[in-house]
């Protein structure tokens, strides 16, 4: 095999391309469709693509598409010459073991997962020979989520070139009645409208989207690559106000709960708001910003608290105050004076929020504790179990807690599991421009309690979902499934029971006909149930400890592999014609870091690359084995010998890859520069072992050094830290070393570390540390049992006299030509380049990014030799 899978992710775009970017002549994607039904608010879509190959060689195709992140794959096939290729889901210990024999036969393989903001991606490649042609076909499943009194199904399509045939159809049936019905997304807008039908007929509903080839270069991310963006379709059912809706068939039903003709609830709300020094610049001004639009939209017989916390805790009000203009104005106040300072006590702060609610227990009223954090805990209570407990103690099941992370550094999971002990929810906030608008939407999601303590009812029915709800919100809906008892319709008896304002009231209609689907062979009813059921034995399974664990994993695995999706518990095995290599998909968590593998026995060639990726704090960092013949845009690497301040030269451990490692090609490593201007950042390759400046502060007595690894893990193998002549701190992926003088000290564990001024807080995958006014974040990564370090620079001083790779500024360049060959023009030079891609490894978990790839002295402006030091 001349070639390795690189990269399989899970989105719903198009993208078919050689391993290099190809001419247009040299594969034809001539059609593309995209089918999605939606029957009971559950959608099945099916993407078919249909692509030829121009060429008179066999050529290498991609299948690469985006999915919504809450959809399990269900089905993939590939037809090529009349055979059909078939994707198979199996547990993820044999769709391992199918992928190590892969390797084993000397063939590549890829493993991967990648998460984006609502979408995840899926791709996988095959040969085809010349002038033949190959279908790809992919099928997922998602049950849609009622969020602000509507749902969304999202679309979203890139093929990189304009399609002939390309067409969306979606159909809509819903036996309570569509109330309305919309198309929005940047695909709806502009020249694309016109390419638009929308239908509506009381139950059904039909959207077709047919753009001809020259819409498909005239929308606003559209060009001669065709179209960019998503196409979401926007609807809502009729309700009733009563029991809701219910549907069965093949002995299975599924109960839509959503009235909203109910008094609300007055809420009480305290905000626990994070404003320690990561949350600083426009992390904080987001929040600012969102903290004043919510608290404008409390009602006068609400009452609210809020909480400030770094290191230590900072109250508005000790007590809840009611919601009249007088204490808003003076909590808007309080909003706009946040700064960020200091450390994380995440465990007082939360406490402290369980406090003021527990003591303002009103009669008739919801209760509500909302965090928002970027980060671990680094001071007070850091170990996550303990703070866990004492805020399930705390809150003891009385209200539930949501939880806001904010950005990529924080530990997701840990959040995730802290709000479902808590029958709340983890939202990622992400760092974007509309971070505020994103805090506003999940505030507005919770604002309007209009029952608490619902329990759903069914007399008659076995194997339910969940039927306990701590509350139900305007807008919202509460979905049951469940086995109807020996398929007996007259024995099911459905009803809810909950509180409104301070009343117990009860949803019941003894006369009311559960409806059936009226066709034996359908099973999409029962195909909801096991969904429903997975998704809740999996965040079932995250609240767990390790002994308990077991059983549910065990029953969403049989129910995962009975129904063939795609989840974090099984793996599709991407069967291909033989010789081709063997993908192994896998379904991400949120949060969980992205996987890759390469294996030797893989001839290398020109157009070979095995990617590791480790991320610079100026951007990010890929590492791949080079081509035999490197591309002439690639400048040699010089370690310039110089005189470079720091401890004498001692003996270290490198920690080496526990795989075989290639040795006819050296590791190139991967480095990414941010731009000010544009939204594709630069990116360069240096070669081989380097020991790098960081950052040197000289006025601060302050040098950060790094060396690269020369093996296969890639990132760092050790960071080490000079602060002010007697504090030296080195670390790698073992532990922590503290040298004050004559006195060393070695840590393994989870501590905070001292050494002098000098702080170290190891925690988990992350290592913070200050040095004066120096924040790093220093992240571990993992591939294969291989562990590496990662930089990320969180605050420092500047300064003129602020040096070395963290502190290079962002890059500010104009695209100046684009054929034959595309030109950069970077402080009046103009720059060969080409489009490449690499993984940022300063976020946790990475992310692959575009960008445009070119020598290392033309990126930095300056030699790379100026970046080298002789000894760490």
């Amino acid at each position: 095999m001349g070639r390795t899978v690189v990269q399989i992710t899970f989105i719903i775009f198009l993208l078919v391309l050689a391993s290099t970017q190809p001419n247009k002549d040299d594969w034809d994607i001539y059609s593309f469709h995209i089918n999605s039904t939606v029957t009971s608010r559950y959608a099945t879509t099916v993407i078919t693509s249909r692509v030829a190959n121009r060429m008179n060689e066999s050529k290498e195709i991609e299948f690469h598409v985006q999915i919504p992140k809450n959809a399990f794959i269900s089905k993939f096939r590939m037809f090529i010459d009349g055979q059909v290729y078939d994707g198979v889901v199996k547990a993820k210990e044999q769709a391992q073991q199918q992928y190590t024999e892969a390797v084993s036969r000397g063939e590549s393989a890829g493993l991967v997962s990648s998460v984006g903001r609502t979408l995840e991606e899926f791709k996988t490649s095959v040969t085809v020979a010349a002038h033949k042609k190959v279908t790809f076909e992919l099928t997922y499943e998602e049950l849609m989520k009622r969020t602000h009194g509507k749902y969304e199904l999202q679309i979203h399509a890139r093929p990189t070139q304009p399609v002939s045939d390309f067409k969306v159809d979606v159909y809509i049936h819903e036996e309570a009645g569509i109330s309305f019905i919309n198309v929005k997304g940047g695909l709806s807008t502009n020249a694309l409208a016109n390419a638009i039908t929308k239908t509506h007929a009381d139950k059904q509903a039909w959207v077709y989207f047919y753009p001809t080839v020259d819409q498909q270069k005239m929308c606003d991310s559209c060009g001669d690559q065709g179209m960019n963006g998503d196409l979401v379709i926007v609807y809502d059912v009729n309700r009733d106000n009563g029991l809701g809706h219910i549907k069965k068939s093949d002995g299975y039903f599924v109960h839509h709960f959503a009235p909203s003709d109910l008094p609300r609830i007055p809420k009480n709300v305290v905000f626990v708001i994070d404003q320690s020094g990561s949350m600083e610049g426009r992390k904080i001004e987001q929040t600012r910003t969102a903290l004043i639009h919510i608290l404008n939209d409390l009602a006068e017989d609400d009452h609210f608290g809020l909480i400030t916390f770094d290191g230590i805790i900072s109250y508005w009000k000790r007590e809840l105050v009611q919601a009249n203009s007088k204490n808003l104005e003076s909590a808007k106040n309080f909003a706009r004076n946040i700064q960020d300072r200091g450390s994380t006590n995440i465990n007082e702060a939360v406490l402290q929020g369980a406090r003021m609610l527990n003591a303002h227990n009103r009669e008739g009223s919801a209760s509500i504790l909302i965090l928002l954090t970027d980060g671990d805990p680094t001071s007070g209570v850091t170990n996550l179990e303990k703070i866990q407990s004492n805020v399930r103690q705390a809150i003891a099941g009385k209200f539930p807690l949501y939880c806001l992370g904010f950005g990529f550094d924080v530990d997701f999971n840990f959040l995730e599991k802290m709000s479902l002990q808590n029958n709340g929810v983890a939202r990622r906030i992400y760092e974007d421009s509309d971070a505020d608008l994103q805090l506003k939407g999940f505030y507005e999601e919770v604002a309007t309690p209009l029952l608490t303590d619902v329990t759903m009812i069914y007399v008659g029915a076995t194997n339910l979902t969940q039927t306990n709800f701590s509350q139900y919100y305007n807008g919202s809906e509460i979905v049951v499934a469940g086995e109807i008892t020996d398929n007996n319709i007259e024995t099911f008896t459905p009803q809810v029971v909950a509180i409104s304002s301070n009343r117990r009231i009860m949803f019941s209609n003894p006369n009311e006909t559960v409806e059936s689907t009226g066709t034996v062979s359908d099973d999409r009813i029962q195909r909801v149930w096991a969904y429903l059921t997975v998704k809740q034995l999996l965040d079932k399974e995250l609240q767990l400890s390790e002994t308990e664990k077991e059983k549910v994993k065990k029953e969403a695995l049989e129910l995962s592999l009975r129904y063939s999706f795609v989840t974090p518990l099984t793996s599709m095995v991407v069967t291909k014609p033989p010789g081709e290599n063997t993908d192994v998909l896998h379904k991400p968590k949120e949060g969980e870091t992205p996987q890759r593998r390469h294996f030797t026995g893989v001839p290398v060639n020109r157009r070979t690359r095995i990617q590791h990726v480790p991320v610079h704090g100026t951007g990010m960092a890929k590492f791949k084995h080079a081509p035999v013949n490197p591309p002439r845009h690639q400048a040699p690497v010089r370690v310039l010998k110089k005189n470079t301040r720091g401890p004498a030269p001692r003996v270290r451990v490198r920690i080496a890859a526990n795989v075989p490692q290639a040795t006819d090609v050296p590791l190139l490593h991967r480095f990414l520069i941010n731009t000010e201007n544009q939204t594709v950042p630069l990116c360069f390759d240096v070669s081989g072992s380097l020991q790098l400046k960081l950052l040197h502060h000289p006025s601060e007595e302050l040098f950060v050094n790094g060396e690269l690894d020369s093996v296969v893990n890639g990132g760092f193998n050790s960071i080490f830290i000079h602060f002010q002549t007697d504090h030296h701190v080195e670390i790698d992926s073992r532990g922590v070393t503290v040298r004050e003088g004559q006195t060393v000290a070695h840590h393994t564990g989870q501590d905070t570390i001292t050494a002098g001024s000098v702080t170290v807080v190891v925690h988990n995958k992350k290592i913070h540390v200050t040095a004066g006014k120096m924040r790093l974040v220093i992240l571990v990564h993992e591939k294969n049992g291989n562990k590496f370090l990662w930089p990320v620079l969180k605050k420092h001083r500047s300064a003129n006299d602020s040096e070395g790779l963290l502190a290079v500024k962002p890059a500010v360049y104009e695209v100046v030509q684009q054929v034959p060959v595309t030109k950069l023009k970077i402080k009046n030079q103009e720059i060969d380049v080409t489009s490449d891609n690499a993984t940022d490894y300063s976020v946790d978990p990475p992310v692959t990014k575009n960008c445009w790839l070119m020598s290392a002295d033309s990126a930095l402006q300056r030699p790379l030799a100026d970046f080298s030091v002789a000894q760490l």
